[in-house]
């Protein structure tokens, strides 16, 4: 029997091949044209399951794009390990932003990837780090060293929203049930620099619509004396933040929790160069909520931001109209304790507010989710600061993301356990951005921490 060092060292190519295969796959959940090709992906991964020795593997069906179940049950009485992850990827546009073929993946050395780096769309998020999990799996049973019972569970709508997971999750309590889950679809520090994400910001996504007269005008006609939809749009938009940067929705910030002076202590302490940040930006500055360093901004402090606004004529040359609609989407990145499901309602209210006569607002609540804080004393936690440990030769950091996964706390409420966020990705990786990448030193890295993590996570619950 060898190591997992030995057995990634003689399987290298294979593996990297493996995964090449999948994201190869266009398995794009956003767009209906890519709907075989999505189906394609789950077919792919139950074939994974099977040929590293899953049980019960299966391809189940929901309201919209199937997950992907397997299992290893090796004996009752131990410890059950869910593994969650996502085989779908975001759109690849704008195409011509890529240096390569979204979905031929290579290679390419860069500066933070001296190993090299795979180019492809999903490479990180999230094909490559949930096929870690497979391939830990797959030495662990081949080796016959698994100490734990596992149960993945793998879907096809993350990007756009995880809509039929919660209907999935109620309809399966018993099939589901486990003792902590494990995501890897988060991310590091640096390579040198291992972390686990123990906080999750939540997020309230809305759209909005301004509408003034009933047709498109003539400005010259008309202009100066009909409201214009995309300046009002525009003027309630900056009206959502004061001169400090604050947001000025009354009662947004009755329920954030504020972080204790140790707290912000120990955030500071995450190697961060505000230099090289602006500078891998291109910007010359940064911005945000006054009294607060750029680490918190993006971690602990709510924040607000329009996504796309549009409306009016946008095409080549000039059409001298005011329109007679105008449109935003704005998303709030919410901290604990906000209320997603509150928080739209605050947000109408005040916009609505906003809004001067001679136009009529409409507000959609499209989709949220809770925030979420994982506690570091549970043994889910331990076992997987250990086994970074024991991979990284160094005590990985528990940090805070500015992302939000909003299944996390979905698993919580329906299958009552916690969910440890294992990540391996960079912030340098271009997550839903053209060239997205993922370190080939943090794919084997990954499938060899997690290796590591079911032996000191049973050796935690006994």
């Amino acid at each position: 029997m060898g190591d997992i060092k030995t057995y990634l060292s003689e399987h290298r190519q294979r593996l990297l091949d493996e995964l090449f295969n999948l994201l190869r796959i266009p398995s794009v959940s956003a767009d209906p044209a890519y709907v075989a090709d999505v189906e394609a992906t789950a077919a792919f991964i139950k074939n994974e399951m099977k040929k590293i020795g899953l049980d019960n593997v299966s391809i189940e069906e929901t309201p919209g794009y199937p997950i992907v179940y397997g299992e290893k049950i090796i004996d009752a009485s131990l410890p059950t390990v869910l593994i969650y992850g996502h085989y779908d990827v975001q759109p690849p546009d704008p195409l011509e932003l890529w240096e390569s073929d979204p979905f031929e993946p290579v290679i390419k050395q860069t500066d933070l990837h001296p190993e090299g780096a795979i180019f492809a769309r999903g490479a990180s998020d999230d094909k490559g780090q949930m096929y870690m999990h497979l391939k830990a799996v797959e030495y662990l049973l081949k080796e016959n060293k698994l100490p734990v019972n596992v149960k993945f569970m793998i879907e096809g709508e993350e990007e756009v929203g995880s809509p039929s997971l919660a209907w999935y999750v109620a309809r399966n309590h018993d099939k589901l049930k486990n003792d902590v889950i494990i995501i890897s679809d988060t991310g590091m520090v640096a390579n040198d620099v291992p972390a686990i994400t123990t906080g999750l910001r939540g997020l309230s996504y809305v759209e909005v619509e301004i509408t003034g007269p009933n047709r498109d005008l003539h400005s010259g006609l008309y202009g100066g004396a009909v409201a214009n939809p995309i300046n009002i749009l525009t003027k309630m938009i900056a009206g959502l933040t004061d001169e400090k940067n604050k947001i000025t929705i009354p009662g947004f910030y009755d329920k954030v929790r504020e972080l204790s002076e140790e707290e912000r202590a120990a955030i500071a302490k995450t190697p961060f160069d505000l230099e090289e940040y602006k500078k891998a930006l291109d910007i010359d500055a940064v911005y945000g909520e006054e009294g607060y360093t750029t680490l918190e901004r993006q971690s602990i402090r709510p924040s607000l931001d329009v996504n796309g606004i549009w409306g009016g004529y946008t095409g080549e040359g000039a059409k001298t109209i005011i329109p007679s609609k105008a449109y935003a989407k704005i998303s709030m990145r919410l901290v604990p304790d906000q209320d997603p499901e509150e928080v739209p309602g605050l947000f109408e209210k005040y916009f609505m507010q906003l809004a001067p006569p001679g136009v009529k607002v409409k507000v959609t609540n499209l989709h949220g989710g809770y925030p979420y804080v994982t506690p570091t004393d549970s043994p889910g936690y331990k076992a997987a600061a250990k086994a970074m440990k024991r991979a990284f030769g160094k005590d990985p950091l528990p940090i805070y993301s500015g992302g939000s996964i909003p299944i996390v706390p979905l698993f919580e409420k329906e299958l009552g356990s916690k969910s440890i966020l294992m990540g391996f990705g960079l912030n340098s990786d271009a997550i839903h951005s053209p060239n997205e990448h993922y370190g080939v030193f943090n794919y084997f890295k990954g499938i060899e921490t997690i290796s590591y993590f079911y032996d000191f996570y049973k050796k935690q619950m006994i």
